[in-house]
Formats: structure tokens, sequence, C-alpha cells
């Protein structure tokens, strides 16, 4: 058994992204998005993905909708949906999601966005198999 206490854990990374977890059918991911930062527009075909924000201020934007996100909103994104969330404040805006089926390498540590881009240009960040 995995157990996070996911609120204090998402909160001590300052990480862009960190896979903290990953089995057969979903993946738990936290997110720190620096202010003036973004996720960056994409679309996961067959991936659902569920955030929730712990801390920070920013919009959700999904399929053409915008909508102000903050600490306990929640936000499904179902697969095949173009989707961006842009931090608004001045602090970082702190998440997890839970993608399913995983969407990350198996325990992948990107430190900031533009590392996170090239691991996924380079095809170094692909989902287990």
């Amino acid at each position: 058994m995995e157990h996070f206490t996911i609120a204090t854990v998402a909160e001590q990374s300052a990480d862009f992204r960190r896979v903290l977890w990953t089995g057969e059918h979903t993946q738990l991911v936290i997110m720190t998005i620096p202010p003036g930062g973004e996720i960056g527009e994409e679309v996961h075909d067959d991936t659902d993905q569920i955030l929730t924000f712990v801390s920070g201020t920013g919009e959700a934007k999904v399929s053409g909708r915008t909508k102000a996100v903050a600490a306990g909103d929640l936000v499904v994104v179902p697969a095949g949906k173009k989707h961006n969330f842009v931090n608004t404040g001045p602090n970082p805006l702190v998440l997890y999601t839970v993608y399913g089926p995983p969407e990350h390498a198996d325990g992948v540590v990107h430190k900031t966005k533009e590392e996170a881009d090239e691991a996924e240009e380079s095809g170094q960040d692909e989902p287990p198999k």
C-alpha cells in the first residue's frame, strides 16, 4: 500500500512535475507551476485526467472554456479534450493529478517545464507499456 499526505507532499515539491505512483491503470503526479507559468496547451487522446489544486490561483482552460481555480478546486479533463492550466497569481500553483491510464514514465521528475518538454519531445517520458 502507498500512502501520501498529498497536500503536504505537493507543497514540499518545487518540481514542475513529479510522478509519485504508477499503477497498471492510473498514475498520481504532483505539479508546481511557477508564477506566470503554465502547463502548456495539450491533448491526451486516450487519457482522462483529474486535477486537484492544493494552493495558488490560476485558470483552467478546457475545451474552449476558462474558469478560475484555487485551492480545493478539482477539474476533470476527459480524454481528447484540449486543455491548459495557467498560474495567474504571485505564488506557485500547486496541484496533484491522476491520469488514467498513466501518461508519464514511472518515477520521472522534471524540475522545469523546459525539461518536461524536452523529455516529451525526445520520447524519454513515455508511460509504462
